[in-house]
């Protein structure tokens, strides 16, 4: 079985910054995408910022130039750096990654989510 634990959560104040990681470990042939979602109360879950096996980015326009999202392959670990937070950064962080166990076998994995809290 394969598991995602995310770590690097908690609270902030404005203008301040947080590291985000989030591990995979298990029986993993290969990693190809990886990424961050949030959840705030009353709203869906959305993309934060995502990263391919061979580094290409994408993010959300809410966070372009204050996130920056990176992975190291040996460690089958991603990061999210999170600069310049604002109070609508709150919500539960999840991380996520698209998981081949063997050649041919692709399979999306959560983490079970970290809260990133965002106030005076």
């Amino acid at each position: 079985q394969v598991h995602l634990v995310e770590s690097g959560g908690g609270l902030v104040q404005p203008g301040g910054s947080l590291r985000l990681s989030c591990a995979a470990s298990g029986s993993i042939f290969s990693i190809n995408a990886m990424g961050w979602y949030r959840q705030a109360p009353g709203k869906q879950r959305e993309s934060v910022a995502t990263i391919t096996r061979g580094g290409m980015t994408n993010y959300a326009d809410s966070v372009k130039g204050r996130f920056t999202i990176s992975r190291d392959n040996a460690k089958n670990t991603v990061y999210l750096q999170m600069n310049s937070l604002k109070p609508e950064d709150t919500a539960v962080y999840y991380c996520n990654a698209l998981i081949s166990v063997r050649p041919g076998n692709l399979y999306s994995d959560w983490g079970q989510g970290t809260q990133v809290t965002v106030s005076s």
